[in-house]
């Protein structure tokens, strides 16, 4: 009877697998923005006449403007609960689309991608932590690696809009590879409103019937939903054998935590701080974006000049992307977090030095070298491979479940 329940517990919830995947297909539409920009600076380029320093701010004001979003989706999302934030990035998005589809000029295209930029920092927040708390510890580590799986899907997605309308008239091709992103932000807006709110933020406003709904619905049974739905409210600070619905007010508002992260944190807190703030800065540093924005000027570099083959070379990163963190999605619960993180981190090392090697020796050539070319574009899918298994998924993962 008691393996019977356990195994119950241990199977994944279908209701709560679609919640998770609705959430994480707002990662999509990041990933789309950010893959398709890649192949669109050809283009934009070319069109509006402008320098490499503008193309260099237009591809990297989208983090800084993310930072922003990320800033403020926190508090949002405690105010208005997820279900929302998803909502309101999904027309952040929607805008943003517009504009940059749309943008007659290098100041239109900037405003519409700095826009899309504040939708990437709500994204990269809220779907993480949606697919969290609407997901059991059994299988939490496999349902918080979607978004970024749907992050690399979109990528994809965006390296084959830029081949397919990259035939297009050049003012007609890359205003479409950039505005068709509002066609799904729409429908994901609508779609969202669908689901279920999640359980830990109906707990922190007080709703715990509303919550143990949803518990019910999101677990396989009646035991594993009152375990969680008690874990939850032990978080929030409501004591389970009093008659109180209403959490702890300071939890409930996030009063006091910055002070007790950055002013006087205790020793757990700053291990966890540090490590929190530690894999996600050098998740960035080891030069994803590089890759993944400026693939088409790597293989340029290394000797493929025809623009078809250069975007159908880029495909092929976002292919290698999303079938590795497809296959990371599986191997989380199973082999741990710590072991595919220093396999990432290890194989991620020798693919970029590979890479430093070949470019430099195809830079001091005075012909071309078809195994420098070959080992140059091998180093970005292998690159491109290691971070997919480990740093790239690991990341969300890991800051979901060591912070409270």
């Amino acid at each position: 009877m008691g393996s019977s329940v356990a195994e119950q517990q241990s199977k994944m919830n279908k209701y709560s697998f679609v919640c998770a995947v609705v959430a994480s297909m707002i990662s999509i539409i990041f990933g789309y923005d950010t893959g398709v920009m890649s192949g669109a600076m050809i283009f934009i380029k070319e069109d509006l006449k402008i320098n490499d320093t503008q193309v260099e701010v237009l591809a990297g004001i989208l983090n800084l403007c993310a930072l922003v979003g990320s800033l403020t989706a926190g508090r949002i999302s405690d105010y208005v609960g997820r279900r929302y934030t998803i909502v309101l990035a999904s027309v952040i998005f929607l805008v943003g689309s517009v504009l940059m589809g749309y943008s007659p000029s290098y100041a239109v295209l900037m405003t519409g991608r700095c826009t899309a930029g504040i939708g990437v920092g709500y994204a990269l927040m809220i779907a993480p932590v949606y697919s969290a708390e609407i997901s059991s510890p059994s299988y939490r580590g496999f349902l918080t690696s979607l978004p970024e799986l749907c992050i690399s899907l979109g990528i994809l997605l965006g390296y084959i809009s830029n081949y397919f309308f990259g035939k297009l008239p050049l003012k007609l091709g890359w205003r479409m590879m950039l505005g068709i992103a509002a066609i799904p932000s729409l429908a994901l807006s609508f779609g969202v409103l669908k689901m279920p709110e999640s359980p830990r933020w109906l707990v922190m406003q007080g709703r715990v019937g509303d919550a143990e709904k949803v518990l019910l619905k999101v677990t396989n049974t009646k035991e594993e939903a009152e375990l969680r739905l008690l874990d939850i409210k032990t978080a929030a600070g409501i004591d389970d054998s009093s008659n109180v619905t209403r959490p702890n007010s300071k939890r409930s508002s996030g009063e006091g935590v910055w002070k007790e992260l950055l002013w006087k944190p205790t020793p757990p807190v700053r291990r966890i701080l540090i490590a929190a703030i530690g894999i996600h800065f050098f998740e960035h540093a080891t030069g994803i974006e590089a890759v993944v924005l400026y693939s088409p000027r790597i293989f340029k570099k290394a000797g493929v000049m025809a623009k078809d083959k250069l975007l159908l070379a880029t495909i092929g990163v976002g292919i290698t992307k999303t079938c590795f963190i497809l296959v990371a999605t599986f191997f989380l619960d199973k082999v741990g977090r710590r072991k595919l993180l220093l396999t990432s981190l290890g194989g991620m090392t020798v693919a970029l030095t590979m890479l430093g090697m070949a470019l430099t020796v195809v830079e001091h050539s005075a012909t071309k070298l078809l195994w420098a070319l070959g080992l140059s574009i091998g180093s970005v899918y292998v690159f491109i491979a290691f971070y997919s298994i480990g740093l790239g998924p690991i990341t969300w993962v890991y800051s979901s479940e060591i912070f409270p």
